[in-house]
């Protein structure tokens, strides 16, 4: 057990998808305006890492071990095919939810946290528990990340910020500043 909680603490926090790998930026920049709208991705995002983490250990224990030439395409097919999923569930159960992530909602197709959770989960040799742990810790990991930075550009709107450091340049010295904090959890690494 001491294994599963080491695997999901490493994805949510040491190895953080977007703060400390820097994948999966696009809806980190994007979608981060609001606390609300960010946790919404955070668990759509969760969500799709979660099914690809199972699809992917389906791929690999039956179909990739017979034609390993297919690895990346396959990947690529059940993310967009995920993702599509989502999306026609969200429009159908949330129309305002919908609205309010736009455009970032078909990104999680080119979301390369999603791709890079597979390709890591593969060359891990994780099972199926371990990918479900790996998969829930960078969802959480990243729903983090999201929550941080909205949290922290709605508090900026109500200071006095410079003109000049206003709009994406805040939003990319907030974002710098979260990656270093999150580079200090790399000493657990080597606490253990």
């Amino acid at each position: 057990m001491g294994e599963l909680a080491w695997i999901f603490l490493s994805a949510a926090v040491i190895n953080n998808f977007t703060l400390a790998l820097f994948l999966g930026l696009c809806p980190f920049m994007g979608v981060s305006g609001k606390l609300d709208t960010s946790l919404r991705m955070g668990a759509a995002n969760t969500f799709v890492l979660t099914i690809t983490s199972l699809c992917v250990w389906a791929l690999n224990t039956y179909v990739l071990p017979h034609a390993p030439y297919l690895q990346l395409i396959s990947f690529i097919v059940v993310i967009a095919s995920l993702v599509q999923i989502v999306e026609m569930a969200i429009r159908k159960l949330s129309p305002t939810l919908f609205r309010e992530m736009g455009i970032f909602l078909p990104l999680i197709t080119t979301n390369c946290a999603i791709l890079g959770l597979a390709i890591f989960q593969t060359n891990r040799g994780y099972g199926f528990l371990e990918g479900i742990v790996f998969a829930l810790g960078a969802g959480v990991g990243l729903t983090l990340a999201l929550v941080l930075m909205a949290s922290i550009r709605e508090m900026s709107e109500l200071a006095d910020v410079p003109e000049a450091a206003r709009g994406l340049g805040l939003v990319l010295i907030i974002a710098g500043s979260l990656s270093m904090a999150f580079m200090g959890f790399a000493g657990l690494l080597s606490a253990s």
